[in-house]
């Protein structure tokens, strides 16, 4: 009779309240939870029956600080705590994870693989060796190559922070002053960002599961309103699910999962972003994440295919550990779109949607936001068309975005 294996213990560590199926499904399966986040979100809902203890990191040190906190502060814990496996639930939880497996030589993604999946330069410069497309990109370190990227490429560039998530920090520039007078002005900073050309088409979102090497389970996604557009244009955001058998599915699934294979992807969740330029027709990768999107992302999804990617990630980090094998979900092959606006009320009234379709409703203050579940893509579209109209008719409001760099 084969021994039953000894439970394991996981360390998770989140910047932001999420991942409560993760850990719901870790602790339902016989396993310790451990959870790291910041000392502000201590009085938030987590979901504290299935954690066993908590640590708790000052809100208002710098990253330095925290990290050499966070390393003293486990190499007490681990005196009388085990601790098996490290997850990073968000994408500024990454490079924490990394180093943590790194410095108590815990399994799994280590620092230099980890850059790949949270510094946008790194990932420009594997997928590109890879033979991946890209938009051009340059980085910021030396005057002369800069220069000879804005010379020899086409404006509109985008200057990104290279480790921030989704569009924060992003800056739009049309002109070769224009861009150096953003790269002066990033001071100290500058060898913290990058610079690409603004290539315009459709962008879609890659939502993947991944077990020895080899995704087992995506959900290909198409952005009705790009998180750009959204944080620099006031727009609402809208994205819907593909059909599994549209080509344009199967041309995303390829270019994921050569992206994944690249990067050194074993076991995780992952969100990737690509986009179908509008000027050549072609594919180009944007960025990735090793963890579930974000943005009710993941809730879309499960409407869709019945399957929650936290919980999912959860199991096949339990079999990877054990070194069992990994039965992925089946997918049940319905379509999902989601729609999120900020709202000039505190709780908007949301009664004039009843839509019998909707299996999803935001509960946040000054937001509003549904999804809606079909099994016809049309009405998927057709509904989130109309949502968009009433918001914007009603409750919609947006917030400009700091110009800025963060410090």
């Amino acid at each position: 009779m084969t021994p039953t294996p000894a439970p394991l213990a996981f360390l998770c560590i989140a910047t932001f309240v999420k991942g409560e199926a993760f850990m719901q499904t870790c602790k339902a399966q016989g396993h310790t939870v451990y959870l790291l986040t910041e000392q502000r979100h201590k009085d938030k809902p987590w979901p504290h029956e299935a954690i066993d203890e908590i640590f708790y990191l000052p809100s208002e040190s710098n990253d330095s600080q925290n990290l050499d906190t966070m390393l003293l502060g486990l190499a007490h814990t681990m005196r009388r705590c085990h601790i098996d496996r490290v997850v990073a639930l968000d994408d500024f939880d990454v490079e924490k994870g990394a180093l943590v497996r790194e410095t108590f030589r815990i399994p799994g993604m280590g620092q230099t693989t980890a850059r790949f999946f949270r510094d946008k330069l790194a990932m420009r410069i594997r997928a590109q060796k890879a033979g991946i497309r890209v938009p051009r990109f340059s980085s910021l370190f030396n005057d002369g190559a800069l220069t000879h990227f804005l010379q020899n490429s086409e404006a509109p560039w985008l200057i990104k922070p290279r480790s921030e998530a989704s569009t924060t920090g992003i800056r739009k520039v049309h002109s070769l002053d224009e861009a150096w007078a953003v790269v002066h002005e990033l001071g100290d900073k500058r060898h913290t960002y990058l610079i690409e050309e603004f290539k315009p088409g459709s962008v879609y979102h890659v939502d993947s599961l991944s077990f020895a090497s080899k995704a087992v389970f995506s959900r290909v996604s198409e952005y009705l309103a790009t998180p750009m557009e959204v944080a620099h244009g006031g727009g609402i955001f809208r994205t819907r699910t593909m059909a599994p058998s549209d080509a344009e599915t199967v041309d995303f699934l390829a270019i994921n999962d050569a992206v994944m294979a690249a990067f050194g992807m074993r076991h995780s969740a992952s969100h990737s972003e690509f986009i179908r330029c509008n000027h050549d027709g072609e594919l180009y990768f944007l960025e990735t994440a090793c963890r579930v999107g974000g943005a009710n992302i993941a809730e879309m999804v499960e409407a869709a295919s019945g399957v929650n990617l936290w919980a999912e990630w959860a199991k096949l980090e339990i079999a990877a550990a054990y070194n069992q094998p990994y039965s992925p979900p089946t997918d049940e092959g319905h379509y999902a779109g989601l729609i999120a606006s900020l709202a000039n009320e505190i709780h908007p009234d949301t009664a004039a949607f009843a839509d019998p379709e909707i299996v999803w409703r935001m509960h946040r203050e000054h937001h509003i936001g549904f999804i809606v579940k079909s099994e016809q893509p049309e009405r998927i579209l057709t509904l989130l068309d109309s949502y968009m109209h009433q918001i914007q008719g009603s409750v919609h409001a947006s917030m400009p975005v700091s110009a800025k760099p963060t410090n």
